[in-house]
């Protein structure tokens, strides 16, 4: 078996060059690959959680940087919600090479459900945290998307760190992959989690996902007092049962 370091950043490179960064652990497959939110990196909480349980499970992990993001080459500005996408299909396709489970936050969780729609028969199963597709439609005002298609941008402030962005191309191309309209012809497991103090992504766009998805294997669970990251230990040991749970039925 090949020897991975999970302490240890590797890089896959993308057909234009940009190399993106990841951290791999061997074990058991299907993979598990965890997709971050907009703005977030393979470094936070959930996705270090994640790995430590499949280093214990002797699960196969990926964790990666989306380009412009973490460790990864690139201009965050230059992204688009289609080029992360790509950037998820090539570590199925280059680094993973076989079935995976992907986990995805916030943002990651529109990605996720791309990556599966691409890639019907290597994706496994899905576990979203607060997912958020179609943000670009739903998660800002008129007057804010005036100012993106006249200016170029939005700077807005976040409670989370450094201001969030928002590019002409970024939002143009989640305006062109919006899911929410149709049934998402996706029939593997999926398992939703969504606090209900979310202030960020309201709980009900998780029921509205559920609805729309054509497998009829499909969970949502709600948490009463969680916020938008559910990082608490609480949403943590969930989100690994719930994960543990769902490894079992693939």
């Amino acid at each position: 078996m090949e020897h991975l370091d999970p302490y240890s950043t590797t890089f896959a490179q993308r057909p234009d060059g940009v190399r993106i960064a990841m951290r791999r652990v061997g074990g058991k497959g299907p993979t598990i690959i965890f997709l971050p939110g907009y703005m977030s990196d393979m470094q936070g909480g959930k996705a270090q959680a994640i790995e430590a349980w499949a280093i214990r499970n002797n699960r196969a992990m990926v964790r990666f940087d989306y380009a412009g993001c973490g460790e990864s080459d690139g201009a965050f500005e230059d992204q688009t919600l289609a080029s992360w996408r790509d950037d998820v299909l090539l570590i199925i396709e280059l680094v993973v090479r076989g079935p995976v489970v992907l986990v995805g936050s916030s943002m990651g969780g529109w990605l996720m459900l791309m990556a599966a729609l691409h890639l019907p028969t290597d994706v496994k199963g899905l576990l979203g945290i607060a997912a958020a597709p179609d943000f670009t439609d739903w998660g800002y005002s008129q007057a804010e998307k005036l100012t993106i298609l006249q200016d170029g941008r939005l700077d807005q402030p976040s409670p989370y760190g450094a201001p969030v962005i928002t590019t002409r191309a970024l939002w143009q191309s989640g305006e062109a992959n919006r899911l929410l309209n149709r049934t998402i012809e996706i029939d593997c497991p999926v398992r939703l989690l969504h606090g209900q103090r979310d202030p960020d992504v309201p709980w009900h766009h998780s029921t509205h996902l559920a609805e729309k998805l054509r497998s009829d294997d499909v969970q949502v669970t709600l948490i009463k007092d969680g916020d938008h990251r559910l990082s608490r230990d609480e949403d943590i040991a969930l989100i690994l049962d719930t994960l543990a749970k769902l490894m079992e039925r693939i």
